[in-house]
């Protein structure tokens, strides 16, 4: 299976259910890493939780949580 972002959404509209689910599974994975590294830099760039969660369309309770500890 191919590791760029491009392959595997190919891959993830591939006829085989199992190929498609492996890099569905494989981008879900990638974008959370991204996500993650995106937090990181807005929360040392000063940004605050609000406009952080406001960005990702979730609660600011809910990025905390997921990324307040790291």
């Amino acid at each position: 299976m191919t590791n760029d972002l491009a392959g595997l959404v190919r891959q993830a509209q591939d006829d085989d259910p199992l190929l498609a689910l492996r890099a569905t599974t494989s981008l879900r994975h990638e974008l959370e890493r991204l996500e993650a590294v995106a937090v990181r830099r807005a929360r040392v760039a000063g940004l605050p939780w609000a406009q952080i969660a406001d960005a990702i369309g979730v609660s600011k309770q809910a990025v905390h949580k997921k990324y307040g500890k790291r």
